[in-house]
């Protein structure tokens, strides 16, 4: 099954997630709805996080916390299921990424507790809209994402580095993509770095650390923005007794839609 052979509709595209008959990246999928970073932690750790995401809007701009043990999102996308609907998930243990998988039914406790952050993916529609090219659109590829040197604002137990996504773009359209991913500021909002990629730590653009090496056409710059995988690079640094994350690119499609997001 390829990306243009799947519906649109985000309650179809999880239900094939589900089963297991679609298990790729999820850029450009359900175009027009919210796509969202995922965050899964045990309760003992879920405040220091929540106050985490509240001092680091834009890596994770929040957009549900869920009760202990519940793994259905309520507020973004009743009837789904957290434990099934993400086409691949990270396990992390003592800072150590142990397994990626495509269900969390076997993991799952009651004192587990589920975070949706908003993701890049979502103001992409837009900017496709504004005629803004997406080198991972047209490939079926996932987007390219980097550790930086950029600090995070620490937040009881977790402190770590600020990942990025990067979408080369050409230099005459760089200030519409400005314009246009500023008006979702609960999908990272507007870039957080153009241009100069070794200014944010970031030595060999076409190696990226998470996701797909971006093609490159002539007149076209590195624009980043601030990234949902964030968290995982954060994992890796302040070391979580367990943490359960989405794989970089395969996200959970909301019923949420980006006009949702999208400031006036």
């Amino acid at each position: 099954m390829t990306i243009q052979t799947l519906p649109r509709v985000p309650a179809e595209i999880r239900g094939l997630i589900r089963s297991g008959e679609y298990g790729g990246v999820t850029g450009s999928l359900a175009p027009g709805y919210v796509q969202a970073n995922l965050v899964i932690l045990p309760k003992a750790q879920a405040f220091d996080f929540l106050l985490f995401c509240q001092r680091n809007p834009r890596p994770c701009p929040l957009l549900e916390a869920m009760e202990p043990g519940q793994f259905e999102p309520r507020l973004t996308s009743p009837q789904a299921d957290i434990r099934t609907d993400v086409p691949r998930y990270r396990v992390f243990r003592d800072g150590q990424m142990t397994e990626e998988v495509t269900s969390i039914e076997h993991l799952w406790r009651d004192d587990l507790v589920t975070f949706l952050l908003g993701c890049s993916f979502t103001f992409e529609s837009a900017m496709v809209d504004a005629g803004i090219p997406l080198w991972h659109w047209e490939t079926g590829k996932n987007v390219s994402m980097y550790v930086t040197n950029m600090d995070t604002v620490p937040a009881g137990a977790f402190s770590g580095p600020m990942v990025v996504s990067m979408r080369p773009i050409h230099h005459k359209q760089v200030v519409r993509a400005v314009q246009v991913t500023s008006r979702f500021p609960g999908a990272h909002g507007a870039p957080v770095h153009i241009g100069s990629p070794e200014r944010i730590g970031v030595g060999d653009i076409n190696s990226p650390d998470y996701g797909d090496p971006s093609g490159f056409k002539e007149n076209q710059v590195p624009v980043f923005w601030a990234c949902g995988v964030t968290p995982q690079a954060v994992a890796l640094q302040s070391k979580p007794p367990f943490m359960i994350t989405h794989a970089p690119g395969h996200m959970f499609i909301t019923d949420m839609k980006d006009t949702d997001l999208a400031a006036l």
